[in-house]
């Protein structure tokens, strides 16, 4: 994996773990040579990976909607900044810079990168590791609720492990590097359906 699309908050929370989370993977992507494609903002989360990643050396890459450079959240420190139309956009730049996607604790526009991720790799249109790093266990309930999706049947015996989670990042970005690509919705007959 040479690049990861990051997915995590622009807010600061109060608790500063979260933001000092953020940081200690942006090193620990940069000291693995794996480089951060983001959402190019220069707050929360997002400032801290970028910072972290930037502070040992490492390349980020920002995509940010044009609305959001307008509000003067964009990071100039980017080693590349893409500026698209909007957040469809920004989320079809991510798959197409990155080798992967790990997604951080963060808020509504965090989980919708996060499940088109998903989403996307169902339906064939990627076929890279989705990682979910369940620090603190801030992903508990929706690895719950993952868990009843698929024992209600809503998803499919050959797409329950896509998301691939862990609590540690060194041990989640060696399982997203071993990750062997499922069988997508698009390549399956119509009685696997």
């Amino acid at each position: 994996m040479r690049r990861l699309a990051v997915y995590c908050g622009s807010a600061a929370p109060a608790d500063p773990r979260w933001i000092a989370l953020a940081a200690e993977v942006g090193r620990g992507l940069a000291r693995r040579g794996i480089g951060v494609v983001y959402g190019g903002g220069r707050l929360g989360l997002m400032g801290a990976l970028a910072a972290g990643a930037l502070g040992e050396g490492g390349e980020v890459i920002g995509v940010i909607p044009q609305a959001l450079v307008d509000c003067e959240l964009a990071n100039p420190d980017c080693t590349e900044l893409h500026i698209v139309d909007g957040m469809h956009a920004r989320k079809l730049a991510f798959t197409g810079l990155a080798d992967g996607f790990l997604t951080l604790p963060g808020g509504v526009g965090t989980m919708d990168e996060l499940w088109e991720a998903v989403s996307w790799a169902q339906l064939g249109y990627h076929d890279k590791p989705v990682g979910l790093l369940n620090a603190f266990g801030f992903f508990d309930h929706l690895l719950a609720f993952n868990r009843h999706l698929i024992e209600t049947g809503f998803i499919r015996p050959a797409h329950q492990g896509i998301i691939i989670a862990e609590h540690e990042l060194a041990l989640l970005l060696d399982r997203m590097a071993a990750h062997e690509p499922h069988v997508p919705i698009t390549a399956m007959q119509v009685g696997d359906l």
